[in-house]
């Protein structure tokens, strides 16, 4: 089973899924009500959160392609306007750990929404078979995703409950580097909080890696209209220190004096995952915490 740390990394030969895993995918829908089997540690315990005094509800609206985009909404009570958090997920897409993460949010006084940016491949969160988990994940692009932010960013301003005008985006792992992407393109997105994205690409990766991860984060830095903050692990051996120390030492360079990484001791990649194995209870709190510090900063 590939290390699921370096979801850019993959080569092609990774990515072929099982006739097992095309036959469980054609059999399920996009709506997956438990944690992601390919991931799920044997001893965890994940948090829930209640949905007591709460809205939550699965909505859909079109894309820019056209696609009917699913996504699920977590928000308060009560008629608002609440500000928002666009919630994007791991490789693993809308599974428990998500929606909770949006529960989270919303009882903090935010309407959140994740949208289930995978689904016109397939669903990858009921899946155990990761190569079929990276095949559904390598056909999400990067203009797919943006357009997909962008038609998440229409919907929302039709919505009364919501307060367009104040937007946050936050993301783990894969959703981590489209947080850094969003900022980027986005002038609504005022703030960001980007969780273990790859910032760069890997020194092992192939010219065809390079070219398929762009843009990265890195190179993005001068272009980033809101703060953010990125909350990584130093022991993650999908991103290396060295990469977190250049991308500081870049936001710096470009003026961005409100946007930084925080390097969490001994955390591995995924320490927020509360249903994996490389949870880590502290930094998981600690980085939450920071995390809500810097929405009710910035929104």
């Amino acid at each position: 089973m590939p290390i699921i740390t370096q979801p850019e990394g993959l080569g092609p030969d990774q990515l072929k899924p099982s006739r097992r895993s095309l036959g469980l995918l054609a059999a399920t829908g996009v709506a997956f009500a438990a944690y992601a089997p390919a991931a799920l540690g044997q001893e965890a315990q994940p948090i829930h959160t209640p949905s007591d005094g709460l809205v939550t509800t699965e909505v859909s609206y079109p894309s820019e392609d056209g696609f009917v985009l699913p996504a699920y909404v977590a928000r308060p009570q009560g008629d608002g306007p609440y500000p928002v958090v666009i919630v994007v997920s791991e490789i693993f897409g809308i599974h428990e750990y998500i929606r909770d993460t949006c529960r989270r949010l919303a009882h903090a006084g935010y309407v959140a929404i994740a949208p289930a940016f995978f689904v016109r491949a397939g669903d990858p969160a009921p899946l155990a078979d990761m190569q079929a988990v990276m095949a559904i994940v390598a056909q999400a692009q990067y203009e797919q995703v943006m357009g997909d932010i962008q038609a998440s960013l229409d919907w929302l301003a039709t919505q009364p409950y919501a307060d367009s005008s104040k937007v946050g985006i936050t993301g783990f792992c894969w959703g981590g580097k489209v947080v850094w992407q969003a900022v980027a393109r986005f002038a609504p997105i005022k703030a960001g909080v980007a969780w273990y994205g790859r910032l760069s690409p890997a020194a092992s990766a192939t010219g065809e890696q390079k070219i398929a991860g762009q843009p990265w984060p890195i190179d993005l830095v001068g272009e980033l209209k809101a703060p953010v903050i990125g909350l990584y692990g130093d022991q993650d051996s999908g991103i290396p220190t060295d990469t977190v120390a250049a991308m500081n030492a870049a936001l710096g360079e470009a003026g961005q004096t409100h946007s930084h990484i925080t390097l969490f001791e001994g955390a591995p990649h995924g320490f927020h995952a509360d249903y994996r194995p490389m949870y880590r209870k502290a930094a998981a709190e600690a980085g939450q915490q920071m995390m809500f510090e810097h929405f009710k900063r910035w929104l």
